[in-house]
């Protein structure tokens, strides 16, 4: 049987702050808005036009970047896309797709800030070509051994150091 993939990495920006609640039993969930724009050229004009995408995002266990999820904040995730029913007020059967991911899935970026602003408004102090962006787990380089002691004992003792 083949095997299947559902993987989704996006870079955006938050459009509001993240709404973060924690369930019974500890576990923390936010759920917010991402951005992602595009560019397409119109057939009739041959005019370039901005296209912005809104995503719906809930995220697992986001202890450690909750505080951070704030609008206009540049991020990078990655997750899987999931198609939920439910049923509203009326009656009427609803659909909701969302991307799904774990905190530890989310990447925050330079840039952005209050009201989300634009790369005019909020530069980035590096930028997005010299970022880095996350790799599997299983592709990250490992660290390097550490080089004998002998190499780094320059005399200097506990008693020499300011504090």
């Amino acid at each position: 049987m083949a095997k299947s993939i559902n993987k989704v990495i996006l870079i955006g920006r938050l459009g509001k702050d993240a709404e973060t609640k924690f369930t019974p039993t500890g576990i923390s969930l936010s759920k917010f808005s991402l951005a992602t724009n595009r560019s397409t050229k119109d057939r009739q004009s041959g005019e370039w036009k901005d296209i912005t995408d809104w995503h719906n995002i809930v995220a697992w266990k986001t202890e450690s970047v909750a505080n951070y999820l704030l609008k206009g904040k540049q991020i990078y995730l990655e997750g899987r896309i999931e198609t939920r029913s439910y049923e509203d007020k009326e009656g009427q059967k609803k659909y909701i797709t969302e991307i799904v991911c774990e905190g530890m899935n989310i990447m925050l970026l330079g840039g952005g800030g209050e009201g989300g602003g634009s790369r005019t408004e909020v530069p980035d102090p590096v930028p997005d070509y010299d970022r880095p962006v996350s790799m599997p787990r299983s592709a990250r380089p490992q660290p390097a051994a550490a080089p004998p002691a002998e190499e780094f004992n320059q005399g200097i003792t506990d008693d020499d150091v300011p504090f």
